[in-house]
């Protein structure tokens, strides 16, 4: 595994956004989720975006995801311009620098947990061998050396989503996207699976945007920034 990136050690930022606008139509009227947003996220930073609900963090994290398309503003990934790139290029970008960790893991039950961790370097073109190599790498990071053959379903919750952690750095992601990662589960659990997740962020340096409600979760990372009527504030 290459050296962990630290934040501030002169890398192009892992993520900037600038002027990012977003809305949508409803009917005659028109919502203006994000009124031109800025974030600047360093290579190895952990950041925590948190908001009131509805305020616009999943549209923000779909935005720097390459999910969704911004009304205007521009968006680089890695030192990469990425706003006037074709959906091919999105997607290819989409698959080769980022990783996604959502509420729920969205694991594919026919498939063991190693296999589900192989799946994004498989479809990157990689071989199996590295695959599967790779998978352990990670799973062996979350703890879970001794569950690679168990499907989701003979999985605990608390598992699972340590699965979908690992899954998302199985192509060494630039920069990682989460939202309310471990918000499906218990106090005590979630608790559990965050110390994992944090822990595999700052082995690997790899960068992240952290959607959260959990003021303590927040604490933990390097920085909070606030989302509030469309604008970014540092908490």
């Amino acid at each position: 595994m290459s050296e962990p990136a630290r934040p501030g050690d002169g890398l192009a930022p892992a993520l900037k956004l600038a002027g990012i606008a977003h809305g949508y139509r409803q009917g005659t009227a028109r919502l203006d989720v994000l009124k031109g947003v800025d974030l600047e996220i360093s290579a190895g930073e952990i950041v925590a975006l948190t908001g009131p609900s509805g305020s616009g963090k999943s549209t923000l994290l779909h935005i720097a995801g390459l999910l969704e398309q911004a009304t205007s503003g521009d968006l680089w990934l890695a030192g990469q311009p990425v706003s006037a790139l074709d959906d091919g290029a999105r997607t290819r970008l989409r698959r080769d620098r980022l990783g996604f960790v959502f509420q729920f893991h969205h694991l594919l039950p026919e498939f063991s947990a190693e296999e589900n961790v192989m799946l994004p370097a498989l479809i990157a073109g990689r071989g199996k061998a590295a695959a599967r190599a790779r998978a352990r790498e990670l799973l062996a990071l979350v703890g879970l050396s001794e569950r690679l053959d168990h499907r989701p379903g003979e999985l605990s919750g608390g598992e699972q989503q340590r699965v979908a952690i690992a899954r998302a750095f199985a192509n060494q992601p630039d920069l990682l996207l989460a939202d309310e990662p471990t918000g499906n589960l218990d106090p005590a659990t979630a608790d559990q699976v965050f110390k994992v997740f944090i822990e595999v962020m700052r082995n690997t340096g790899r960068a992240a945007l952290i959607a959260t409600h959990n003021p303590v979760l927040a604490a933990a990372m390097d920085r909070t920034v606030t989302l509030a009527d469309g604008r970014l504030a540092a908490a």
